[in-house]
């Protein structure tokens, strides 16, 4: 029988819900950035009472600075399911995607061909379709556009002719939601010869993916949507990370984790990202046996997150597509996605989000920057989709409460 999840356990890990403006409203607006956990808040305060100087000095306060900056780097890692020095911080996803994408025109030989799909966030899509005016051959692999699926069959085609070097795609879309078969995509990505990144921004708040077993080459995700500070974290297998150029300090050339970090990283918050470690290993003692591998650990919480969130979300989904007067952009299975929720309303979304607000409900409307997904399915960008977005904090009485907001207010 499957662990259930202690809500009471998991709300005192966060100092928001003490907070009566936030404990009074349900939080839908997660994918935007979710609560910090107070493991997080207390290594980033720590950091900058005590240790707020250049790390790595001879010195007490430089080399514990430096110390938390290497087990942030570490721990993550191990729950990731890569070596310690394939996990880079940035100060943001499309920060990262950015310097990786110029990485990549440099490296990439004259008639090299690029895989983008129009179900990407823009970040994950910009940087490289740019690349076509350097002379790259941009292909993009499109959704279905009643249902926003990715198909992998639809691949294939773009693969064919074995000059795609790079397949770049989401593990799910932070407007359709869908968790696509990374694996399987992966897998036919390298049997053409390419490499493949993915966008993890809108999954890995709902538990950290086994990116070694995935066998992405690239794995992007942001810890500020994973309790954490606002940095981007990006996995970058060893194989690629040293044949492509250098993008950092040349003396700082032949070490990975540097080598597509040409700022210098935020020391306190890099720091801070051992405080989602800290939490996720707290969730882990609390519910299970004790474990020694950390891999092993974090997907036992990535188990039990996933099992709250897709019993939370199933009667929402229910509920949502037995109305006549919006659209359900995604599955209504909620086995099959992520707790995002996007709705095409008949009417301009803003508006319901502002009046929902006044029901305490916090959540938002626009395009969140899924322009193209958007798009492709027919949306009027004008109007733009309410989003409905949570995590594994969230509780069925919040999920009730929205419920009964959207009757009042639609």
């Amino acid at each position: 029988m499957m662990t259930a999840l202690d809500l009471d356990f998991v709300r005192s890990q966060f100092p928001a819900f003490s907070v009566p403006d936030l404990a009074e409203k349900a939080f839908f607006e997660n994918a935007g950035g979710s609560y910090a956990c107070g493991q997080v808040i207390d290594r980033l305060t720590r950091f900058y009472r005590e240790r707020k100087v250049q790390p790595y000095g001879p010195y007490a306060a430089s080399s514990a600075g430096g110390a938390e900056m290497d087990e942030a780097r570490a721990r993550l890692a191990a729950m990731l399911g890569v070596a310690a020095d394939e996990v880079s911080f940035g100060p943001s996803t499309t920060a990262n995607t950015y310097v990786l994408a110029q990485a990549f025109r440099q490296g990439l030989e004259p008639g090299a061909a690029i895989v983008v799909t129009n179900q990407d966030h823009e970040a994950n899509s910009g940087p490289w379709r740019r690349l076509g005016d350097e002379g790259m051959d941009i292909r993009e692999w499109r959704i279905d556009p009643e249902t926003g699926r990715l198909d992998p069959e639809a691949l294939k085609p773009l693969l064919a002719d074995g000059l795609v070097r790079l397949v770049c795609f989401p593990h799910c879309s932070n407007v359709v939601a869908e968790i696509n078969p990374v694996k399987e995509i992966v897998a036919m990505a390298h049997a053409a010869g390419a490499f493949a990144c993915v966008d993890g921004v809108s999954y890995a708040p709902h538990g950290l993916p086994d990116v070694g077993d995935l066998g992405a080459d690239v794995y992007l995700f942001s810890a500020y949507k994973v309790y954490g500070p606002h940095q981007g974290i990006m996995v970058l297998r060893r194989d690629l990370g040293m044949r492509l150029p250098n993008q950092g300090h040349y003396f700082n050339g032949e070490t990975l984790y540097k080598r597509f970090t040409p700022a210098g990283p935020d020391h306190a918050q890099v720091a801070a990202c051992a405080g989602i470690a800290d939490y996720f290993d707290a969730l882990h003692a609390h519910h299970f046996a004790p474990e020694p591998d950390a891999g092993r650990r974090a997907a036992q919480v990535h188990d039990l997150m996933r099992a709250h969130e897709v019993a939370l979300a199933q009667p929402l989904l229910d509920y949502l597509a037995a109305r006549n007067d919006l659209r359900l952009i995604g599955p209504r299975d909620a086995a099959r996605r992520a707790p995002t929720i996007a709705l095409a309303l008949d009417r301009a979304a803003e508006p319901v989000s502002a009046a929902l607000a006044g029901h305490g409900i916090n959540c938002w409307a626009g395009d969140f920057y899924a322009v193209r997904p958007l798009g492709a399915m027919g949306v009027d960008l004008e109007k733009g989709v309410l989003r409905l977005s949570f995590t594994h904090y969230t509780t069925p009485a919040e999920i009730q409460r929205l419920i009964a907001a959207l009757d009042r207010v639609l």
